[in-house]
This record gives structure tokens, C-alpha cells and sequence, in this order.
């Protein structure tokens, strides 16, 4: 009996999510947010620090998202490829030295470059995180991810909570060199976690077999990088001195589209994309949702610093009751298997928060900040939880790295839309004005969010190109 009880004890533990895997999957995917976050606090202490105006520090937001919408995808694909380990571990390495990049910088264009570099650094968190859920899934013959699901996008959500007051408090105690500073020893964790925990290779998934070039699809890469760097830096440069690259974009992305489809192993098989629409519209969701979240995350902490006179530890306060609400609405609707909801939900918190932005002026009572906040926070918990879950279920299963690391290029895409709205609307000073320029364009968003999901018909019914049901309510 007693060999037996042990024997099914065994096969019970061989059959559950290992959860010896949870920590560096929650440490590698909180790397980002936490860098998006923190430096929402630090953009004012720094353009004082550099004599540079919002329109310039606006660059510390926008070099993190450029480098980590390119990196994605191809991170994820290299993780699809060989496994999630030596990525994780290669990414989480680079996360530290881009902080003593940072925290060593003497100048807002090494800043830049720091950023860049961590942007490349945070790419293989959230690929390899739904990578380890598919391979678990696999070796355990459980396709039930929504509690690893949950945990972490709860694991982002409180992590952005911490985020813009740990940035307020580091800033007081010393400087914002200190928020940089931060990722020397996160990124040390991370690599020793990363290298006792995460195995070589995916359960069940042999090691890939031809030329590493040919796996790759270096050139169809390449041709994605082009398309997507020049469109990137046109979002962010939107002036008529740049109208040369979106004939780059255009151009570059004709060619990827003649590479991908004529490939072997495209980078990004185009046929197989094209072929399963409610991947696609989860993707056009998260674009638009970002340009909302985005824009709220650093165009109203600068207002509330700058037009509103808060200091960057206030600032950070105020945006917590909307990730401590985000944190509830994500356990809460992470209970329910479906997405449809839960974007509906997210849609119209995203109009309801946007409208209360248009009665903020300069003479507001401070509660009516942390109103703000609060209703934000019901779309940060709803829709970044749906997106992870539509995407995880939407994917090719062969392909969920890549296609992870594609849902953050297009919130990355989002952010840069954000990012450039924000400087449009703020030019040299973030006062109330430009605020509520910015809320209206984020008004637009939220609508279109709303409208994209209601039109949505597989969220209705079994999706067909998938191997799970992501719909329902």
C-alpha cells in the first residue's frame, strides 16, 4: 500500500503545474511594467535634471517600446524554436547592464540608449512565461491556464501598483538615477531563478533540426524590423519633414509580406494569420486599448506633476487605486473562462474613465484624481487579462511565443501612439489644455475599442481556427 499510495502521490505531482516555474515566469514577465511605470514618475525629475521639455523625455518612453515591439516577436520565435531558458537568461542579463547604463548616464541621450537596452532586455518575460504554460500543458495533459494566467496578470497588475510609488520613493531617497539603479539587482534574481528553475527545453518538443538561418528567416526579420522601426519612429516624429518613412514603412512591409509568404519557415507565417480573424481583432483591440492606457499611465501622471503641482511621490499615489481596483477585477473576472465580457466590461470603463478626464482642471479637489484613477482601473484589470487569455487560445499552439511577443508589439504600437499624442498634446508645458486634447483623443480609442469587440463574432460563438474556446461571457 505504501508503494502504491507513493506511485500515485508521484503521478499526481507529474501532473500538475510545476510550480517551482512560477517565479521566474512572474519575475521575467513584471520586468517591463515595472520599467513603464516607474519612469512615469521620473520624466519631470528628468527634463529638469537635462533642461528637456516633455516633447524630449518623451523619447525615455518611447525608446523602451520601440526596442521591446521589435524584440518581441523575434524573441518569441527563438523561444518557440530552442525553448524559453537561455533567452530568459540572455534578456534578464541584459535588464542589468542596461541599469548601470542608466544609472551611471551623464546625458538624456545615453538615458535613451539605457532604455533601448532595456526594452530589448524585458522581450522574453511574457513569451517565455506562455511558452512554460503551453509546454506544462502538454506534459501535464491539463489545458486549464487560467489560474498561471491569472496569477500573472495579477503579478503585473501589483507590480504597477508598486511602480509609480516605489519610483516617488526612490526619487526622494536618491534621485532618479535610483529608478534605473533598481534593475541591477531584479535582473540578478532573475538569472539565478531563471538558472535553477527553467528547464533546457519544452517537454515533448525535440530540438529543431537544419540550419539556425534557415529556422530563423533572417531576412524576413530583418524586412519586419525596417517596417516596423520606420513606422515607429514616424508615430513618434509625426511632422511633414518625415514623410519619407511611411514610404520606407510601405516599401519594407511589401517585402516581408513577398519574403514571409514565399519562406520555408517564415518568421511569421502570413497565411496562417491571415486565416484566423479572431487573432487578428485581439490584436487590433490591444492596439487600440493600449493608446487609452498609455496615455492615461504617463500623460496624466506629467499633468498632475507639472499642470496640477503634485510631486513625483503624489503623483505615484494617485495612480494606485487604479491598480489596486485592476487587481480586483482581475481575480474576479479571472475566475470565468470566457473573454467576451470582460472586453465589453473593459470598453466601457475605458469611455467612463476617459469622460471624467474632461472635468479635471487645475483647481480639481484631489479626489477627484483618485475618482479617475478608480474608474481606470476597471479596464486595466479586464483588458489585459482577456488579451493574454484570447491570445493563448487563439494561437498555433507551435506558435505561442511568437504570437505572445506579437500581442506586445501591437500594445507597443499602442504606446507609441500614446506616446506621441502625449507630446502633441503637451508641446512644452503638460497643462491642463493639453490634458484634456489628450482625453478626447483617448475618447476616440475607447470607442473604437468598444465597437471592434461588440462587431466581434467569434467572441460569440466556438472559435474555428483555434484549439480553444475563447469566446463566451
Amino acid at each position: 500500500m505504501t508503494d502504491r499510495t507513493t506511485a500515485a502521490q508521484e503521478d499526481t505531482r507529474t501532473r500538475e503545474f510545476d510550480r517551482r516555474l512560477v517565479p521566474p515566469m512572474v519575475l521575467g514577465s513584471i520586468l517591463n511594467p515595472v520599467n513603464s511605470t516607474i519612469i512615469a514618475v521620473a520624466l519631470i525629475p528628468i527634463g529638469k535634471a537635462f533642461g528637456a521639455p516633455p516633447s524630449q523625455t518623451a523619447w525615455l518612453v518611447s525608446a523602451l517600446y520601440l526596442a521591446t515591439a521589435l524584440g518581441q516577436p523575434i524573441v518569441g520565435r527563438l523561444i518557440d524554436l530552442f525553448g524559453p531558458r537561455r533567452l530568459f537568461l540572455l534578456s534578464t542579463g541584459l535588464v542589468g547592464a542596461a541599469g548601470l547604463v542608466g544609472t551611471l548616464a551623464h546625458g538624456l541621450g545615453l538615458l535613451v540608449a539605457a532604455r533601448v537596452l532595456l526594452g530589448f532586455g524585458t522581450c522574453a518575460g511574457h513569451p517565455a512565461a506562455m511558452a512554460l504554460i503551453r509546454s506544462e500543458a502538454e506534459r501535464t495533459g491539463k489545458d486549464s491556464p487560467a489560474r498561471i494566467l491569472t496569477v500573472l496578470a495579477v503579478a503585473n497588475q501589483t507590480i504597477a501598483v508598486i511602480g509609480p510609488l516605489l519610483g516617488g520613493l526612490l526619487i526622494g531617497l536618491g534621485g532618479w538615477r535610483s529608478t534605473f539603479a533598481l534593475n541591477i539587482p531584479l535582473a540578478a534574481v532573475a538569472v539565478t531563478l531563471g538558472a535553477l528553475r527553467l528547464p533546457g527545453q519544452p517537454h515533448k518538443r525535440a530540438a529543431p533540426s537544419g540550419r539556425p538561418a534557415a529556422l530563423l528567416d533572417l531576412p524576413g526579420m530583418a524586412l519586419f524590423a525596417a517596417t516596423l522601426f520606420s513606422l515607429l519612429l514616424f508615430l513618434m516624429n509625426l511632422h511633414a519633414r518625415t514623410w519619407y518613412l511611411p514610404v520606407v514603412t510601405i516599401a519594407a512591409g511589401t517585402a516581408f509580406t513577398l519574403r514571409e509568404l514565399r519562406a520555408t519557415t517564415p518568421f511569421i507565417d502570413l497565411r496562417v494569420l491571415g486565416g484566423n480573424a479572431p487573432l487578428l481583432a485581439t490584436y487590433g483591440r490591444a492596439l487600440v486599448a493600449y493608446v487609452v492606457s498609455y496615455a492615461f499611465l504617463y500623460g496624466f501622471t506629467q499633468w498632475t506633476e507639472e499642470g496640477y503641482g503634485l510631486s513625483p511621490f503624489h503623483a505615484g499615489l494617485v495612480q494606485i487605486p487604479m491598480f489596486l481596483v485592476g487587481i480586483a477585477v482581475s481575480v474576479t473576472v479571472g475566475r470565468h473562462r470566457g473573454v467576451r465580457g470582460k472586453l465589453l466590461l473593459g470598453g466601457v470603463g475605458q469611455l467612463a474613465a476617459c469622460a471624467l478626464m474632461l472635468t479635471l482642471s487645475a483647481a480639481s479637489p484631489v479626489w477627484m484624481l483618485v475618482c479617475v484613477a478608480v474608474v481606470f482601473g476597471v479596464p486595466q484589470g479586464a483588458n489585459s487579462l482577456a488579451l493574454q487569455n484570447s491570445v493563448y487560445f487563439q494561437a498555433d499552439p507551435q506558435r505561442t511565443g511568437s504570437s505572445a511577443g506579437l500581442l506586445r508589439t501591437f500594445a507597443y504600437l499602442g504606446s507609441m501612439v500614446a506616446s506621441s499624442a502625449t507630446a502633441a498634446s503637451f508641446g512644452q508645458h503638460a497643462g491642463t489644455d493639453g490634458m484634456h486634447q489628450l482625453a478626447w483623443i483617448m475618447l476616440g480609442a475607447g470607442a473604437l475599442y468598444l465597437l471592434v469587440t461588440v462587431a466581434d463574432r467569434s467572441l460569440r460563438t466556438p472559435s474555428t481556427g483555434a484549439a480553444h474556446e475563447p469566446g463566451g461571457r
